[in-house]
């Protein structure tokens, strides 16, 4: 595990914090300037700062694991070292670990919420720059979790800590089965081969169920069905888009606990009889399961209950185009009157690289649209 950033007071707050016997010194990297929000700075001038110390320390790590299967990649969207700096890292990964697998957990802006003007910008150039180096980018916005927290947990003002834990249990669920022992256990790159039609269409949406504050945790008795059903549902999301208004090209559910494949079954068999969730007419088979006995673990005196069961779901639907259009259109609206360019343009980056990163998008949602066509 390796925490980076372009400036020292993101490390400091580790170093000092409850969690810092968790990282080797060595593992937290900083530069010494802050990338600012801006996607320039953090792959242009202070990320090629960084980059060779950062790639030194995981060749160290890579040669301490015993069989790597891949990496695991944590960044936002909107943020200058996120969106400037991964893709200056997952293009040397590609080069130096080709073979491995790159899962990224992306926080993607949010419909009305939003920590930096300039977000669009930097969201529009880091998809552009590392959609050929990333084999897979699970999408969670704050938004969604925020709202999730507030009306599930009733949590009147949620804090980082209540997002991030969320967001942990969805991490927890995906290497389960690298940690633990289990009936159907799934691996790195068997998420890549069942939810990744073409090599484009690589970013899913991830949602987690059931979603239960420790109050309440005592009344609530959920069944495999209920908690399949309960993927489906819009509230359960941890990214802002309607899945009725596209299709599921495929669908990865992650189970933990008391969960036995029978009822897996006949939970995936009561789904697809409803017509409310539909199936492109091209994989008529749609479903990965992965069970892994051992139920999810929570923070003690944390706001999320112990569970006994639970279920993660990762789902590749074209109803995501719905997310990129929204963002597509911020950018739109900024570029028309070339506002705020030149704060990229003073740090190396040509005005060009604008245009070729929107044209990529636009052609990204096409692909979408088409993977959602019928025969």
């Amino acid at each position: 595990m390796m925490v980076t950033h372009t400036h020292g007071g993101f490390g400091d707050e580790i170093r000092v914090g409850k969690y810092r016997s968790l990282f080797h010194p060595e593992q937290l990297v900083n530069g010494k300037e802050d990338a600012a929000n801006n996607y320039a700075r953090g792959h242009y001038s202070v990320g090629s700062g960084v980059i060779d110390l950062v790639l030194e320390r995981f060749r160290k790590l890579a040669e301490q694991c015993g069989g790597l299967q891949g990496f695991l990649i944590f960044r936002s969207f909107g943020g200058g070292t996120g969106s400037g700096f991964t893709p200056l890292l997952m293009e040397q990964l590609s080069l130096e670990y080709g073979k491995k697998t790159k899962l990224e957990f992306s926080v993607y802006p949010s419909p009305r919420i939003a920590t930096a003007v300039v977000e669009p910008y930097n969201s529009i150039l880091t998809t552009h720059s590392t959609i050929e180096h990333s084999d897979c980018t699970f999408m969670v916005d704050n938004e969604a979790i925020y709202d999730i927290c507030h009306h599930k947990l009733g949590l009147e003002r949620p804090s980082y800590s209540s997002i991030n834990r969320l967001i942990g249990q969805v991490v927890s669920s995906i290497t389960a089965s690298l940690r633990f022992e289990g009936p159907l256990n799934v691996d790195l790159i068997e998420f890549q081969t069942n939810l990744v039609p073409y090599p484009r269409i690589h970013f899913p949406i991830t949602t987690f169920a059931p979603i239960i504050s420790s109050d309440k945790a005592y009344y609530e008795q959920l069944s495999t069905q209920d908690l399949t059903a309960a993927c489906f549902e819009f509230s359960n999301q941890l990214v802002k888009c309607h899945p009725q208004l596209g299709k599921y090209m495929a669908c990865c559910l992650l189970y933990r606990g008391d969960v036995v494949p029978k009822d897996v079954n006949a939970a995936i068999a009561s789904l697809k009889s409803r017509t409310c969730v539909q199936f492109v007419d091209w994989c008529p088979t749609g479903f990965k399961v992965g069970i892994n006995q051992k139920p999810p673990s929570v923070v003690p005196g944390g706001d999320l209950a112990r569970l006994q069961r639970a279920v993660c779901m990762l789902s590749n639907t074209t109803a995501i185009v719905e997310a990129w259009a929204r963002l597509d259109h911020k950018f739109d609206l900024m570029y028309a009157k070339k506002a705020f360019l030149h704060w990229y343009t003073t740090e190396g980056m040509e005005q060009g690289e604008f245009s070729e990163a929107r044209e990529d998008l636009a052609a990204l949602e096409r692909d979408y649209e088409e993977a959602g066509l019928s025969f």
